[in-house]
């Protein structure tokens, strides 16, 4: 007899009987977080608009099978360069309208901070999309400043040094000083500022200094720690009136260049921007009238991203717009300086994380699906099973809407029974599992009676989650994904395709590390956190590709190598129009080998096919090996070191 489930692991959501691409929009709120940039098409195809018109599309599941015909394995990151320079002359553009309403008496400066995203094809993308807007570059590193000034070329534009210095960081800014770059060394702590001041002079290159202030004002959210009186960088005002009266004493006033503030990465409430800008305003002016010829603001970074599309003060969203942004900078560091009577300084902000999160998607394939039920005959009582089996059975044959919450408490406290029973070896295995079987099936029979209700208990709330799918997804969270991992950060997921299907389980995605971290649980919503997503059911010998999006800002580098999973395969999309499809492939990255990361490790690779080698001879020796079979496992074995460091499943769609 087989046993299984006759239900499916259904969420919990109104029938839609002709559901379609306005649906599935509706369902996962492209139309909330995607920006403009996400929409699906009528064949139920995720499509991403790069510059946010709907004249120019480019359908996922097309780059799929690119991807596929190249023979990329997945999982891919796929980055869209039109995207991102859309990204960068958004956020000039916000700042120009914004000053030019407010007749601000100064421009906008603003600099790409690269921890955010060091790699370089991204980086020179962001600069050369700024030309127009002098945008410069933030480094907080001794590597950071080395590629900053190499990729620099615009005078007029910034290069901004935070972090701590060291002897050679300070040497290379002032190099660049020194080639006619606005190199500007922002002060951390106080003793930093006269090392500044002692390498400059025996370089005998002036030094242009920022002050980094350390505010009251504090954000909120995950990364408010790195603001307020407490953080980890910058002056209080006792160290700001000693470090004006160090430049005032080597007759170097008039270097203090620009004030600097960061109130926290991510900030969700824009009530928080407004009171540190107007703070570090303050400062600002009080500086100046010390006598600094300062000309600088730069309000750090902050600018958020509306991961979960709520538009709320949750940490993965923002109740603010880019224009609302800009406007309130503006006008607060205006409000300030008037009232000082001061001039306007130019504004310079650190938005890394609204230029780059948009422009990169992830796609995975999930490859299998772990159900609490399958598709089976009904389950029937053995002669030989006890009565708790009858029993259970029973309860599922009479469950109807208006029992269904005692039937459902019946066939928890049997299940219990059951449990305490096979405890204490009275009960077999098969028995154990037609109860749970039975109970399953009872359990999805609930939740699907609970469809589309206006109430809906907490423990079927609870059920519900008990019996979503798990689809096992051939990527690393850790590598892919690590802010979900170390910080719950929220990311908006989706399949990408079979969207004019409407989705009929509810699933969490787990990754193919052998860490039971290694799994995305927790989903974006406009109400609260999701534990489960609407998915389609996994057909075996289909694949099923998902997208994770809004994952450009700091998921690249931040990644680790846990389980040896290395960096993922990438493809590069340029918009063309005298393309067919309307875009082509500029770039394909490929990612690790298993010999490279193992040589990242310590490995070498040459000396561990030596060493398997030596075995194999030994084995052939000893004829637990014939000769030309060795010779055929030592070739796998070396052919191997250069494979992709993800599961690779041709031969099995090919078999299938």
């Amino acid at each position: 007899m087989l046993i299984g489930f006759s239900h499916s692991a259904l969420f919990i959501a109104p029938t839609m009987p002709d559901f379609g691409r306005e649906e599935a929009i509706a369902l996962y709120n492209v139309d909330r977080w995607g920006g403009g940039y996400f929409t699906v098409n009528k064949k139920g195809h995720v499509v991403v608009l790069p510059n946010g018109s709907s004249d120019q599309k480019i359908d996922l599941m097309e780059i799929v099978e690119e991807a596929k015909a190249r023979k990329l394995n997945f999982p891919l990151t796929v980055r869209f360069h039109d995207l991102l320079r859309d990204r960068v002359e958004t956020i000039n553009q916000a700042f120009a309208s914004a000053i030019g309403e407010m007749k601000y008496g100064n421009v906008y400066r603003g600099v790409f901070p690269i921890k955010v995203n060091q790699l370089r094809e991204v980086v020179e993308e962001i600069l050369d999309a700024g030309t127009p807007w002098h945008f410069g570059i933030e480094a907080g590193s001794k590597p950071e400043l080395i590629a900053a000034l190499a990729v620099h070329s615009d005078p007029e534009s910034l290069i901004i040094c935070n972090g701590y210095k060291d002897t050679s960081f300070i040497r290379n800014a002032l190099l660049g000083r020194k080639l006619g770059k606005t190199v500007i060394l922002v002060v951390e702590k106080l003793e930093e500022l006269a090392h500044i001041l002692r390498v400059s002079a025996d370089m005998q290159i002036e030094p242009q200094i920022g002050l980094r202030v350390r505010l009251l004002s504090k954000g909120a959210g995950k990364w408010a720690t790195s603001g307020g009186e407490n953080a980890k960088f910058g002056l209080s005002t006792a160290e700001l009136v000693a470090a004006s009266d160090l430049l005032t004493e080597a007759g170097l006033a008039h270097a203090l260049k620009l004030v600097h503030f960061h109130v926290g990465s991510q900030v969700p409430d824009i009530g928080t921007i407004k009171r540190a800008t107007k703070e570090a305003a303050r400062f600002y002016s009080k500086l100046h009238k010390m006598g600094h010829e300062l000309g600088y603001l730069d309000v750090g970074g902050g600018l958020g991203v509306d991961y979960d599309g709520s538009r709320t003060t949750f940490d993965s969203s923002t109740n603010y717009s880019l224009n609302e942004y800009a406007r309130d900078i503006v006008d607060s560091i205006k409000e300030v300086c008037d009232a000082e009577k001061v001039p306007h300084p130019t504004i310079v902000s650190e938005s890394g994380r609204a230029i780059v999160a948009h422009h990169s998607v992830l796609i995975v394939e999930a490859f299998g699906s772990i159900e609490k039920s399958r598709d089976s005959d009904k389950v029937e009582a053995g002669p030989d099973d006890p009565s708790i089996v009858g029993d259970m059975i029973e309860i599922y044959r009479d469950l109807g809407k208006k029992n269904r919450m005692e039937n459902m408490h019946d066939a928890q406290e049997i299940r219990e029974r059951a449990q305490a029973m096979f405890d204490l070896g009275l009960l077999d295995l098969r028995a154990k599992a037609r109860i749970e079987t039975v109970y399953w099936q009872i359990a999805e029979a609930v939740v699907e009676m609970f469809r589309g209700m206006r109430y809906i208990p907490e423990e079927v709330k609870e059920m519900e989650i008990a019996t979503g799918d798990q689809f096992i997804c051939n990527f690393s969270v850790f590598q892919s994904l690590l802010d979900h991992w170390a910080l719950g950060q929220l990311f908006p997921v989706m399949p990408i395709h079979r969207l004019d299907e409407e989705p009929d389980r509810n699933a969490t995605m787990v990754d193919i590390t052998c860490d039971s971290d290694g799994k995305v649980s927790k989903f974006v919503d406009l109400q609260d956190v999701k534990e489960t997503l609407p998915m389609h059911r996994w057909k075996p010998g289909e694949p099923y590709y998902i997208g994770f999006f809004l994952v450009g800002a700091y998921q690249d580098i931040m990644g680790d190598m846990h389980n040896l999973f290395g960096r993922v395969n990438e493809m590069h999309i340029y918009l063309d129009d005298d393309e067919d499809r309307g875009y082509y492939v500029e770039e394909v990255l490929p990612g690790n080998t298993i010999g490279q990361v193992l040589s990242l490790t310590q490995w070498d690779v040459n000396e561990l096919a030596r060493r398997m080698k030596t075995q194999i001879d030994a084995a052939i020796k000893s004829d637990r090996l014939k000769p030309s079979e060795a010779m055929r496992l030592l070739d796998d074995y070396e052919k191997t070191l250069a494979d992709y460091t993800y599961l690779n499943f041709d031969d099995q769609k090919k078999e299938s």
